[in-house]
């Protein structure tokens, strides 16, 4: 069995054949999906890129929330289809309400491109059981408006529920509060994260290792988990 993952391309979409790329490299078939669709076209798994969707205007992620596809979207998602959404693409989940709290400019107020490290706090969802709970990974980030917010209540919910998917270590690049980097919903199967795994899968152009520059290839571990996980529910 082939996975097939469908990668929507949005109107300022700037990382959608990066993630495509990550796909195949990962094992899987990406599919090219168009926002403006009512047709999922059947993917077993769907990546919303990262980018500038609309110019982020109004709200990074507000008018993309709206396009025709994200109808489809949250009906596969309430049936338990894996959505992963990636730094705009987060921006787009917290929007269309399919994970909780939102996002706002960055406190130091500039766009920020570096390679983060990150804290695994949840490797039970459908795009991290690849990964081990505590495990440190480091995946490229650049944004201007990453800082994660939600009130006080949501954020002791989250925290109690286990639904951080990934915490910012050793600096906080953005200024999000509890140092949250990535969030999963309840099921499991919808994860939204600022840093972007789809740059971290080939070596010698992914993050500097101790072994060699460029040669992080952690993200691979995002659409492996995917693979993973539609395999379980097909077998």
């Amino acid at each position: 069995m082939t996975v097939r993952i469908g990668v929507v391309t949005f109107p300022g979409s700037l990382d959608d054949r990066d993630a495509q790329r990550a796909v195949r490299i990962a094992g899987a078939e990406p599919v090219a999906l168009w926002h403006g669709s009512h047709d999922l076209e059947g993917v077993d798994a769907l990546v919303l890129p990262g980018g500038f969707s609309y110019g982020d205007y109004l709200r990074a992620g507000s008018i993309a929330a709206l396009s025709p596809i994200m109808a489809e979207v949250k009906d596969a998602a309430a049936k338990g289809l894996p959505v992963l959404g990636i730094c705009n693409g987060f921006q787009m989940l917290v929007e269309s309400h399919l994970l909780p709290g939102g996002l706002i400019r960055n406190s130091h107020q500039h766009f920020i491109r570096r390679d983060q490290k990150l804290t695994v706090e949840n490797s039970d969802t459908a795009w991290t059981n690849e990964f081990r709970r505590g495990q440190e990974i480091v995946i490229p980030l650049k944004n201007a408006d990453g800082g994660y917010i939600a009130d006080e209540q949501t954020l002791d919910r989250i925290e109690g529920e286990g639904l951080v998917a990934f915490r910012y270590a050793g600096v906080n690049p953005n200024g999000s509060l509890r140092d949250i980097a990535g969030i999963t919903n309840e099921a499991g199967n919808v994860v939204g994260l600022m840093p972007h795994p789809e740059h971290a899968t080939e070596a010698g152009f992914g993050p500097d290792t101790s072994a060699a520059m460029r040669s992080g290839i952690d993200g691979i571990g995002f659409f492996a988990s995917a693979i993973a996980a539609v395999a379980r529910v097909a077998a």
